[in-house]
């Protein structure tokens, strides 16, 4: 934290100087160690779903647009 008039207290130590880059570095290689990935059929099988939900989505929206899009150009006429 700041002291004074702008000082830097010389206890502090500043995260981007190359000590406090590789103690960050150091942290987020020690937290990557600690995720537990799910298995493949785990992750594709999400993935399919999560496709399919887009793909379902995006049909029953642009369905809304088309049938809408058609109300106001006949109501305006």
């Amino acid at each position: 934290m700041e002291g004074k008039k702008g000082t830097v207290e010389p206890d502090k130590k500043t995260y981007f100087s190359p000590s406090g880059i590789r103690e960050f570095l150091l942290e987020v290689q020690s937290e990557f160690r600690k995720i537990v990935w799910p298995p493949k059929k785990t992750t594709m099988g999400l993935t399919g779903f999560v496709i399919l939900l887009v793909v379902l989505i995006s049909l029953y929206l642009g369905a809304v647009d088309l049938i809408l899009g058609k109300l106001v150009s006949t109501v305006l006429r």
